[in-house]
């Protein structure tokens, strides 16, 4: 898994400026045909790591629509998320999340768009090897009747690979998005 993880995180990161731009644009419209947000929604997004696709249009049409959106914290070997403010300060990763703010488990939140490193047809992911989505996440696998939070990974088309070797305690997604398709069956 090691192997796959890293050639992964080397194709994204070979993704020209102009690129990743574009395709960033694109992740909108498809995440636009996937899901009608509705306004009482606690919408958790990311901010692009490691040459992860970048959220940033999603982020600014859900701002400008006003939705409260929220970023991943990192707490112990789990995530919780905090409402986005303009006080940030980095993690043990160097990603910044934010602080003074209001925060909340994962079963408060209505929508999580997840980051991945790689993920196959079936919408099952590969993240960065640490665990701490599928650590949070973990109620929605042996609990059916959570339909909230919906989860939805974010990729790069070159992401995607035939068939994931899948752990017991991997969560899978409700859909995958990339700039040209919607993995959702």
């Amino acid at each position: 898994m090691k192997a796959l993880r890293l050639t992964l995180r080397q194709k994204r990161h070979t993704i020209n400026h102009n690129n990743r731009k574009k395709f960033a644009q694109f992740l909108l419209f498809q995440t636009q045909k996937l899901t009608t947000f509705k306004r009482e929604e606690k919408i958790a997004i990311y901010l692009p790591n490691d040459g992860e696709i970048d959220t940033k249009y999603i982020a600014n049409f859900l701002k400008r629509q006003n939705f409260s959106i929220y970023l991943p914290k990192l707490i112990g070997k789990k995530l919780k998320f905090a409402k986005v403010n303009k006080f940030f300060k980095k993690n043990i990763f160097g990603i910044k999340e934010p602080i003074y703010t209001k925060i909340l488990n994962t079963k408060q939140m209505n929508i999580i768009f997840v980051p991945l490193v790689g993920f196959d047809k079936n919408k099952n992911r590969i993240g960065m090897g640490s665990g701490f989505y599928d650590h949070t996440l973990a109620f929605k696998k042996y609990q059916q009747n959570y339909k909230n939070p919906k989860l939805y990974g974010l990729a790069f088309d070159c992401q995607k690979v035939d068939k994931l070797n899948t752990k017991p305690w991997d969560v899978p997604l409700d859909a995958i998005i990339t700039p040209t398709k919607i993995y959702n069956k």
